[in-house]
């Protein structure tokens, strides 16, 4: 998978341009709030996933104009691929390879790529909603349908508290819930054992990253954490067992639930829990230790794409390169041979030791070729 040009007519402070990237490493800088993030962001929405800054649509139109559009050419499926989304106030149009699609999301599993920025430290930082959501992301590039799963669930998780909160005072509603409970076990069982099995394809590949990220000198480690379950999972289970845990915890729980109006467990509620030498990374963790994780489990998550796939996704870094030592930067910049990667930042000096490359400078919008 790779980005052979990218057209920008207008999005967000972008002045209209044609980039050609290269196959491998291209650096964009430029001082802070120059665009720089926007062009990252511009890459991404084609994966046909949200915007990883949690922008709205309105939020891509230039200052006083109500039309922002942006064209990929892309290399994936092993054939030469386009891809278009035009931003009008109130509506957008999306085409893949000139044919329209209802929704972004059919973008998905035609072009894919993983990102990261500054905002992804929340993945070790802060609560397991970032977590799952990693989890929720990675996955749906993978299974188009497993986004179904995750809305059906969350549907069934609304109707479950309003009837719950409801019984406090209709005891009669009290029999719907093992309704509820039924199709909570359905879906949760499916999205638990996806997750599950992500997880152990993942956890391989992200200690092998993070030691060459540590030069070997730390060790990281995962494991599923649900309240359903009553260990930490490190392994996949059947997806009976699954069920029958589920479906045991929701009964134990039920009488709690009645009287907080809500449901205390659940997919809904489950976590990664993340340690590097044997020590909680949330808890105890650096700075530069959280960074390193984030780009191991990202990068990871580009290696089970690439197992999956047959094709290895497209790399987009904004801003990582800050709390990274020297030894660190090196990994990024001249270790992730065969792919296509694009890494912003405000330093030249962070990315004075590429060996190979294409470098494009960024100011007040405007992008051009560095040819020094």
């Amino acid at each position: 998978m790779r980005v052979t040009k990218i057209s920008l007519n207008g999005f967000r402070n972008l002045e209209p341009a044609v980039i050609e990237p290269c196959d491998g490493v291209n650096i964009i800088y430029g001082n802070n709030a120059q665009g720089k993030t926007n062009l990252i962001e511009a890459i991404w929405l084609f994966t046909g996933s949200r915007s990883f800054r949690g922008a709205k649509d309105s939020d891509y139109l230039p200052f006083k104009k109500n039309f922002a559009g942006i064209e990929l050419c892309f290399f994936g499926q092993q054939r030469d691929q386009t891809a278009k989304i035009a931003f009008h106030a109130g509506n957008k149009k999306i085409l893949l390879n000139e044919i329209q699609q209802k929704s972004v999301s059919g973008l998905k599993g035609n072009f894919n790529a993983v990102v990261f920025s500054p905002d992804h430290l929340s993945l070790v930082k802060d609560g397991p909603d970032e977590r799952r959501n990693f989890l929720d992301t990675a996955i749906g590039q993978l299974m188009p349908q497993y986004s179904r799963y995750i809305s059906a669930y969350n549907k069934l998780l609304l109707q479950r508290n309003s009837t719950l909160k409801d019984a406090q005072y209709h005891s009669s509603l009290i029999d719907m819930i093992d309704i509820w409970d039924e199709q909570l076990v359905k879906y949760g069982t499916a999205i638990a054992s996806a997750r599950l099995r992500y997880i152990n394809l993942l956890s391989p590949l992200c200690e092998e990253i993070y030691s060459g990220i540590s030069k070997g000198s730390e060790k990281m480690t995962m494991s599923y954490c649900a309240g359903w379950f009553d260990k930490p999972i490190e392994e996949e289970i059947p997806r009976e067992k699954i069920a029958e845990s589920m479906a045991l915890a929701l009964k134990n729980a039920r009488k709690n639930d009645l009287v907080q109006g809500s449901t205390s467990v659940g997919i809904h509620r489950d976590d990664i829990n993340i340690m590097i030498d044997s020590v909680s990374l949330r808890a105890y963790g650096s700075q530069g230790q959280q960074r390193s994780c984030v780009l191991a489990l990202k990068l990871a998550e580009c290696g089970i794409l690439y197992n999956t796939t047959g094709e290895h996704p497209v790399i987009l870094l904004d801003d990582v390169m800050s709390e990274l030592d020297n030894s660190r930067r090196d990994y990024l910049l001249n270790h992730l041979k065969g792919r296509q990667v694009f890494i912003t930042c405000c330093d030249k000096g962070y990315f004075k030791d590429l060996q190979a490359g294409k470098t494009f400078y960024m100011e007040a919008g405007v992008i051009s070729e560095d040819t020094e």
